[in-house]
């Protein structure tokens, strides 16, 4: 099983940055990641906790276990409709009030037609 200073290691060439340049991004000594991956050695949880924070978009996971995707996908954004899909919606909706409407009418007067028939 893969430890997480080798997903580290991933990380880094996803991010297209040095060990040193991460290093310093996370507030760790100098030479830091590379001396893990040297020494094969576990991450502590307060590094792992400095890379979320620092790295939001990285999926904890993933980062402790290895399981799902290295980044979290984003929730998709609402689908923003165009001013004549808004029109047409509306339009859509009045027909079917006017419809509706027009049937509660319809029957209205045919009631009032049953009771002058029935006078």
């Amino acid at each position: 099983m893969s430890k997480t200073i080798n997903r580290i290691i991933k990380l880094l060439e996803a991010l297209n940055i040095s060990a040193r340049q991460f290093d310093i991004s996370i507030g760790t000594a100098n030479g830091y990641t590379l001396r893990m991956q040297k020494n094969n050695a576990s991450v502590g949880s307060d590094v792992i906790e400095r890379i979320v924070k620092e790295y939001p978009q990285v999926n904890l996971v993933w980062l402790i276990t290895g399981k799902g995707d290295m980044f979290i996908t984003k929730p998709s954004e609402p689908k923003v409709r165009s001013k004549e899909e808004i029109e047409a919606y509306i339009n859509q909706r009045l027909k079917e009030k006017l419809s509706d409407e027009k049937q509660a009418l319809l029957e209205e007067i045919l009631k009032e037609i049953d009771n002058v028939k029935k006078e």
